[in-house]
């Protein structure tokens, strides 16, 4: 344990060189070639290599890992040292410190406990609060040297709480490091889970380029929201995880999407998709042994998963990522909203439609009507059709007064393309869904459907 804590201190301590790349500038890639080096030839044996070995270094007699690391940070380095349009120096540090404070966090809480969910909060905390410091570094760095730190989808620009004379302002910029220090970290947790531990090369990387994406949006981001924000969506996230709702990357998943719907959408967006990630996930629970013994039950103990969620939810997260661009684009914010709405709307019937519509006996395959056996994909029961209808409902109702549709038509809109995305899914599962196209794709292609018959009845009806 002690050396598994040694070698997360030693990638943290790379990771923080991270934090230096301004005053560095173009020779910022320098000191992680350098470890590379160092790592590569000059380590072979002894007791720093087996404090710095990761699972498989030992066979190759290279510290191939560290190396990797490195590799990618001197890459990420580089191309934020490009003269056009280069990965802001707040991305490269953030990134890099939420992946290298993550794990010591991880391997820290590690010497007390190996529950899942403790380790993922310590690598969660520890690299948020490294990539918070790391930011704060960049900042009071080029605010002193004069450099861009910034990037939005107009340009480059002066980070913010950066005034054009360059005098930090920190205290006004706190909610947007919190909030991005908080993305990093949530994204760096969630990579991680999906792929191998010892891959903290791709991590740093997918890390880095998804924060220069949010940094890009600028967001309009105040204390009480991201407050408002984290409090919520890590209480909901424990909680989805306390209760069986969903497993850890599923959790991870979720609050990320929470996350970013408060910030990038408001409080009437995160309801919205509150609703079905609170709703969805009881009615997987919800009787769930008796769904069991009939073959109908959610896989994993009702626990979604990273996929499940991602095939429910990333119609709805490109709408919302697409209407907090057009603060910087010329395209109405409408139909943005419209399809997020659409799609959530799509989730919400289809899952009511699925889990409370299994519990019935007489299901009738949508195509032909004639009875099936419970389980049969494309099989629709009247009771699960309007739970459907009251899921899509529900979610119409809080999209038209939560968020900007404008009135009482435009929650009907929703309600129909909720419906309708539903009854896609149900003629997908009867025609297509099979061994080549799973569950999950039919669960996406559904909510596309219900967001295209958002978008196409608003621009049609108002």
């Amino acid at each position: 344990m002690i050396r598994r804590l040694r070698r997360a201190s030693t990638f943290a301590a790379v990771a923080a060189l991270a934090a230096l790349a301004p005053t560095l500038g173009d020779a910022a890639v320098v000191p992680f070639l350098a470890v590379a080096g160092l790592a590569f030839f000059g380590i072979r044996d002894g007791e720093w290599f087996e404090t710095l070995a990761l699972p498989g270094d030992r066979e190759e007699e290279r510290l191939y890992g560290l190396v990797a690391f490195s590799v990618a940070a001197a890459g990420l380095a580089l191309f934020a040292s490009l003269p056009r349009a280069p990965l802001p120096y707040e991305a490269f540090a953030a990134a890099a410190l939420a992946v290298g404070g993550g794990r010591f966090g991880r391997e820290l809480v590690g010497r007390s406990t190996t529950d899942e969910f403790p380790l993922v909060a310590g690598y969660v905390g520890v690299g948020a609060l490294a990539a918070f410091v790391g930011q704060v570094a960049v900042r009071l760095q080029t605010a002193a040297l004069g450099v861009d730190g910034g990037f939005s989808l107009d340009g480059p620009v002066p980070a913010p709480g950066v005034d054009p004379a360059g005098a930090a302002s920190l205290a006004t910029a706190l909610p947007d490091l919190v909030f991005i220090a908080s993305v990093a970290a949530l994204t760096a947790a969630l990579v991680r889970s999906l792929v191998f531990a010892r891959d903290a090369h791709i991590t740093v990387i997918l890390v880095a380029f998804a924060v220069w994406g949010f940094l890009a949006l600028d967001p309009a981001v105040t204390v009480p929201l991201v407050a408002f924000g984290l409090g919520v969506t890590v209480a909901l996230g424990y909680i989805s995880f306390a209760l069986g709702t969903a497993s850890v990357p599923g959790m991870l998943t979720g609050v990320l999407s929470a996350l970013l719907a408060v910030v990038l959408g408001g409080v009437g967006w995160f309801l919205t998709l509150m609703s079905f990630y609170a709703v969805g996930g009881l009615a997987s629970k919800y009787r769930f042994d008796e769904k069991a013994a009939r073959g109908v039950a959610q896989e994993n103990e009702g626990a979604r998963g990273t996929g499940n969620v991602l095939a429910n939810s990333a119609v709805a997260l490109v709408a919302l990522v697409g209407y907090a661009a057009t603060a910087h684009v010329a395209l109405p914010p409408a139909p943005f909203a419209l399809a997020f709405a659409g799609a959530t709307a799509t989730a919400m019937a289809d899952t009511l439609s699925s889990e409370i519509g299994g519990l019935f006996d007489g299901p009738r395959l949508v195509t032909t009507l004639k009875r099936v056996d419970p389980g049969t994909d494309g099989a629709i029961t009247w009771q699960g059709e309007f739970a459907g209808l009251a899921g899509a409902l529900l979610v119409g109702g809080l999209a038209a007064v939560g968020m900007p549709l404008g009135d009482l038509v435009d929650g009907g809109v929703v309600v129909l393309a909720g419906v309708a995305g539903m009854t896609v899914d149900s003629l997908l599962g009867a025609l297509v869904e099979g061994d080549r196209i799973g569950n999950q794709t039919v669960n996406f292609l559904a909510t596309l459907s219900g967001a295209a018959v958002a978008v196409g009845l608003g621009v049609t009806v108002l």
